[in-house]
């Protein structure tokens, strides 16, 4: 939580840099955010290889021992709501605009085209299942 209090000013201080370089140089806002996106990408990186790597804490094996693989369910959970969410947003995307399409032309086919809609937005609450499974086993 105080992480967040300290990088919260940090970062709405960046946007609003970003914002103006953008109106006064285009060029250069484009540039300044591709190195923000490259720095957030190797810190990303960074946290990953971290997590992945290091053990429990000692105070908390004496104090209840924790299964060694804590660390890597709890990477494949966030993998999992990640990569369900993407691919749901994808597929919502398609057939959104597939179901409005045909909407416009026959209104009748509302509830046929909603279906499909909600069958692509139950990918995502199937990979936070899978995320809870796994986050259970921890």
């Amino acid at each position: 939580m105080i992480t967040w209090l300290i990088a919260l000013p940090l970062i709405a201080l960046v946007a609003t840099a970003i914002t103006v370089q953008m109106r006064r140089h285009p060029r250069g806002g484009l540039r300044l955010m591709k190195l923000l996106n490259l720095a957030l990408l190797v810190g990303g990186g960074a946290l990953v290889i971290v997590a992945a790597t290091t053990s429990p804490a000692t105070a908390a094996t004496l104090a209840a021992p924790a299964p060694s693989y804590s660390g890597q369910a709890l990477m494949g959970a966030a993998i999992a709501v990640a990569g369900s969410s993407i691919g749901a947003a994808i597929a919502v995307a398609y057939t959104g605009s597939a179901a409005l399409a045909a909407i416009s032309e026959r209104p009748e086919l509302f509830g046929r085209a909603m279906v499909f809609v909600g069958l692509a937005e139950g990918i995502a609450i199937y990979g936070l299942v899978v995320a809870i499974i796994l986050i259970g086993k921890v």
